[in-house]
Order: C-alpha cells, then sequence, then structure tokens
C-alpha cells in the first residue's frame, strides 16, 4: 500500500480484507478487478479459466454491482480490468472475443466513474510441446489481441486503454529443458516396455496432473531414429508417474542422459518434494558456458523443519 502498487481483486472477500487493511484517511488503494469472461477455449478443464465455472475472479453479473459499490469508497480506486481465458491455447478467435467482453466492462467501469486506464487480457499462448502442435506466433498473437482491443473501444466511442499481457510460457517454456539419466528397463510382452529415469512427477507434475506431451531426445544422440516404443517411467510410488507414455524413441541403456524439450515454464516452479524427493538442481546456459543457478536439494534441506517432540528425547 506504502509503494502505491496496484492489488489485483479477484473475489469480494480481497475487497473486504483491504477495506479493513487501508488506513482511514489514507490514499485510495489502486485497484484492478479480475472477472470471468464466459469464453470457452480448446484447452484442458484444469487451465480453463474463462469460462462461468470458474473459480477465478468476479461472475460477470457481478461486475456491476461491485462496480457501483466501490464507486462510493473512498479507500478504493478502481484504475484497471483484468480477465484471463485460460492456458496453453492455440485459438486465436477466443482472445477477439475477449476483447469486446472487456470493452463491455470498461464503458460500465468509465461511466459509474472509474478511471480505469489499463485493461489486462491474461494470456494464455501456447507453445509446440510435440511435433502436431501449432501455436500461433507470439506476433500474430499480440496483433490480434491489439487489433481487437482497439476495434472494440472506438466500437464504443472509448478512449483507448493502456494494454497490457501475460505472455508467460510462450516466452520461457522453450528456453528451458529436463535432463534425466536413464535407469532400470521392463518388457511387458505385447503389451508395453517401460524405461525408468530418475525424475518424475515431482519435477513435473504436467502429465499425471493435465495429460501434457513432451518431446524427447538422447543427449548425445539427438537425431538418432526411432526404432522401439517405449513409455517413460518416473520413479515414484505411484503408477500414474508417466512422463511419456507410448513415445517413440531410439534404443536406450541404462546410464545413457535423457532430455525432454520445453521444460522452462511451470516446470520448476511446480516442482515439489513428493514421497521426499529432493529437487534436482537449475543450470543456466549460455554461448557454451554453464552457471548453477538453484543448488540440488539434499536429503537434510528435508530435515531442517522436523522436529523431534520432547517427550520422546527423554526416552532412554
Amino acid at each position: 500500500y506504502s509503494h502505491g502498487v496496484m492489488v489485483v481483486a479477484d473475489n469480494q472477500h480481497d475487497l473486504d480484507c483491504l477495506a479493513e487493511l487501508v488506513p482511514k484517511g489514507g490514499a485510495p488503494v489502486r485497484l484492478m478487478l479480475r472477472f470471468t469472461p464466459g469464453i470457452e477455449c480448446h484447452t484442458h478443464e484444469y487451465i480453463r479459466t474463462g469460462h462461468l465455472d470458474s473459480k477465478f475472479g468476479f461472475d460477470p453479473d457481478q461486475l456491476q454491482p461491485v462496480l457501483t459499490a466501490l464507486a462510493g469508497c473512498a479507500w478504493a480506486r478502481v484504475e484497471g480490468l483484468h480477465a484471463h481465458i485460460g492456458s496453453q491455447i492455440f485459438e486465436l478467435d477466443p482472445h477477439r472475443d475477449l476483447a469486446a467482453v472487456m470493452a463491455d466492462a470498461l464503458k460500465l467501469a468509465r461511466e459509474l466513474g472509474h478511471p480505469v486506464r489499463d485493461l489486462n487480457v491474461g494470456g494464455g499462448l501456447g507453445i509446440r510441446y510435440v511435433e502436431s502442435d501449432d501455436p500461433p506466433s507470439i506476433d500474430a498473437w499480440v496483433k490480434v489481441v491489439a487489433e481487437a482491443v482497439t476495434q472494440a473501444c472506438r466500437e464504443r466511442g472509448l478512449e483507448l486503454p493502456r494494454l497490457m499481457c501475460e505472455p508467460g510460457r510462450s516466452l520461457v517454456a522453450s528456453s528451458g529443458v529436463t535432463v534425466y539419466t536413464v535407469g532400470a528397463r521392463k518388457v511387458v510382452p505385447g503389451i508395453r516396455t517401460y524405461v525408468s529415469v530418475d525424475g518424475g512427477m515431482s519435477d513435473n507434475p504436467r502429465p499425471i496432473t493435465y495429460q501434457s506431451l513432451y518431446t524427447a531426445c538422447l543427449a548425445d544422440r539427438p537425431l538418432a531414429q526411432a526404432d522401439e516404443t517405449i513409455t517413460l517411467a518416473g520413479k515414484h510410488c505411484e503408477s500414474g508417474d508417466v512422463l511419456l507414455k507410448d513415445l517413440s524413441f531410439p534404443s536406450c541403456r541404462s546410464g545413457e542422459v535423457l532430455v525432454v524439450l520445453a521444460t522452462g515454464a511451470y516446470n520448476l516452479s511446480m516442482s515439489s518434494n513428493y514421497n521426499r524427493i529432493p529437487r534436482p538442481a537449475a543450470v543456466l546456459v549460455h554461448q557454451g558456458e554453464a552457471e548453477l543457478i538453484q543448488r540440488r536439494e539434499q536429503p537434510e534441506d528435508l530435515l531442517r523443519y522436523d522436529l523431534m517432540p520432547d517427550r520422546l528425547r527423554s526416552v532412554k
């Protein structure tokens, strides 16, 4: 508050908490309200955030009452509106639809006296994880969003807002890879061949959570031709800990280094100590130089918060 940051409010509870926190008689809090635009897009249901049945944001029918109530609050100054339709989206039409919805919300807010100048259209642009993926380019996405917002505002006689977006995954996902060591191999005759690696759902929860697909290769033979079908399995005590299912892959042996591509977004930030597994190290590589940017966790790191109860300390 004292630094003048803009606070994104997602629901009435957020507003109620802010009303209690803001000093009486002080400068108003700069607010951006997030609302659900009611737009469907083709992506996994767990990362679809713009449809009506969503935990995120104010419902569309709540927006007018909320904006009306805030118009009379001395502690609040609504300067922005935010909506997000989902993640890993390849279509452009939902982004065009979002522009119209947000322009209507902008018009309503300004008519109620709110000095809204910022529209945050979220992000969601997908990337190419596998060969069949065909996402739009960042340039094409930006062009569609900018032109759609401009047109929607002009049709409603609105002064153009400052346009904000959250490109996220589309900027960083392809820049990262995850490196594993091949371990055990299990052949189930006539059914499946499992190849295990020294990682899994603790460093990449996306396959078990969203059924996400990836591309993999061998580090020292990246262009080797596939000659078998394998299922790349993680080391955790879960049957669902599978990184890649029915993957066409070159024959590999225990000890070889395997690389899963396009893991620069979400993987490290979503990693966990599932089954008490330490997180791997993170390394930045640039022009042949490598630098450690996150050290590998050790077993003692996982024990630092554990405490021995006093009653057990006294047991001899």
